[in-house]
C-alpha cells in the first residue's frame, strides 16, 4: 500500500518541544525539548559522524566522515582512533561510512567498512573493505588483512549519492545500498551498479540466486533497481527487507524490497525535479513497485533500526528513522507487510544515525562538525 505522509498534517507526540542543549553534570539532558517518557543521556561528541556499530564487550566504533574510525566505551570517557583505515575521498557527501561486524565476528573478527573512493581523472566510486580488527590490552585497536571486496562500477564525477549501507540477512547474505551518484539513469541500467540494492556474499563476490544473475558482470550482484539515494536498510523480524531513500524534491521513500523489482527511479518518484519540473508519480506507471510510505515535505531519512529489545517493550519490531531535516526520530508502524509513519520524536538537530545498544537502549548520533552521540533509556 502506497501512503504519501504529510509533515505539517500530522499530529506529533505531546510534549515535544524544541531540544535543548544543555544538560545536568551526570549527562542526562534533562531540559526542555526530551519527548515524553524518555531520559537522554549525552555520551560524547564527534566530528562528522556517519555510523556507528556495537563489539560484543560493549564498546562502539564509530566512524567520521573525514576517514576516522574510533572505538568508543559506552561512557563515552575513552575514545581511541583505529589505525589501519583505508584512503578516503572526503568531500561533498564523501567520506568513510557505514561499518558493521561479520555475524560470526566472535569467531573471526571481521569488520565491514564502506567509504567513498577516488578514481583517475577526478572520478570516485563508494567501495566496500574488510578487515579483522585486533583489540589491545591497552584499549587501543588496529585493522588488520584490510581486503577491498567491492567497488561501484563505473566511477563518475561528482561527490554525493554514494548511499553504501550494510545489512547482514539472517541467513548471513550481505546487502549493500548503492546509490546513483546523482545521475538518475544509471538506476535502470543493469550493466552499472549503481541505484541498486546488492545482494552478496560475506566474501564481496555475488549471493547465489540472484535474479540476474545469468546476465553475469555487475548484474549478477543486483537484487532490486530503481533507486535514488539510499541511506537506510534493516531486516524486520519476520526477515522482510525495507530500506528508505532520499527523493527529489519531495518524495522520500520507505520501501519493501522484493527480488528482481524495480522501484522506478528517475522514472517515477513522489517528489518532483529541483528545478521544479514534474516527475511522474507512482501511482501513474503500477508495473513499478511503489513505496509503503512517502514523505512530502522531505524528512531527509538517515540511519535505520527496526527495534528488537527489550527496554521498550512498546516499539518492537518498530522501526525507527533519523531525520536529516524533520530533526528528530521517525517511528514506523509495520503491519506485515505496509508500513505507515506512527509518532515523531523530536530532538532539534539533524540525526545521521541510530542503532539499538546491547541492552536494548536506543542510540541516536547527530550530524556535523562537533555532533552529539547521546543514549535513549526510559524516564521513570
Amino acid at each position: 500500500m502506497h501512503r504519501s505522509l504529510k509533515m505539517a498534517g500530522l499530529a506529533l507526540l505531546a510534549g515535544l518541544a524544541a531540544c535543548s542543549g544543555g544538560g545536568s553534570d551526570d549527562g542526562v539532558d534533562d531540559g526542555p525539548g526530551i519527548p515524553t517518557g524518555l531520559n537522554k543521556t549525552s555520551v560524547a561528541r564527534f566530528n562528522q559522524p556517519w555510523a556507528m556499530s556495537f563489539l560484543p564487550d560493549g564498546r562502539m566504533l564509530v566512524t567520521e566522515r573525514r576517514g576516522t574510525l574510533r572505538l568508543v566505551t559506552q561512557d563515552g570517557t575513552s575514545s581511541r582512533t583505529v589505525s589501519g583505515v583505508p584512503a578516503v575521498s572526503y568531500g561533498g557527501q564523501g567520506g568513510l561510512g557505514d561499518v558493521v561486524l561479520h555475524p560470526r565476528f566472535s569467531e573471526n573478527g571481521w569488520v565491514y567498512l564502506s567509504y567513498a573512493e577516488a578514481g583517475e581523472r577526478g572520478t570516485r566510486g563508494a567501495a566496500l573493505a574488510r578487515a579483522r580488527l585486533e583489540l589491545a590490552s591497552d584499549g587501543g585497536a588496529a585493522l588488520r588483512d584490510l581486503q577491498v571486496i567491492w567497488r561501484q562500477t563505473p566511477k563518475v564525477g561528482g561527490t554525493g549519492h554514494y548511499s553504501h549501507r550494510l545489512a547482514f540477512a539472517p541467513n548471513g547474505d550481505l546487502f549493500l545500498t548503492s546509490g546513483e551518484r546523482q545521475l538518475g539513469s544509471p538506476a535502470q541500467d543493469l550493466a552499472q551498479n549503481l541505484g541498486k540494492v546488492l545482494r552478496l556474499k560475506d566474501d564481496g563476490t555475488p549471493a547465489d540466486g540472484n535474479p540476474f544473475a545469468d546476465q553475469g558482470a555487475v548484474a549478477a550482484q543486483v537484487w532490486s533497481y530503481g533507486h535514488r539515494n539510499l541511506l537506510g536498510i534493516a531486516f524486520d523480524t519476520d526477515g522482510r527487507l525495507w530500506t528508505h531513500e532520499m527523493g527529489p524534491q519531495g518524495g522520500d521513500e520507505l520501501n519493501r524490497i522484493e527480488r528482481g523489482s524495480n522501484y522506478g527511479w528517475p522514472i517515477v518518484s513522489n517528489g518532483n525535479n529541483y528545478d521544479g519540473s514534474d516527475i511522474p508519480d507512482h501511482d501513474t506507471r503500477p508495473e513499478f513497485n511503489a513505496p509503503e510510505a512517502s514523505w512530502n515535505p522531505v524528512i531527509a531519512p538517515a540511519g535505520f533500526i527496526i527495534y528488537s529489545g527489550s527496554m521498550f517493550p512498546s516499539w518492537r519490531g518498530d522501526g525507527f528513522i533519523g531525520g536529516l531535516v524533520s530533526h528528530g526520530l521517525v517511528r514506523i508502524d509495520f503491519d506485515g507487510d505496509s508500513a505507515r509513519e506512527a509518532e515523531r520524536l523530536d530532538f532539534g538537530e539533524r540525526i545521521r544515525e541510530v542503532e539499538q545498544g546491547p541492552d536494548g537502549a536506543i542510540w541516536v548520533l547527530e550530524d556535523g562538525d562537533s555532533a552529539q552521540l547521546f543514549k535513549l533509556t526510559p524516564s521513570g
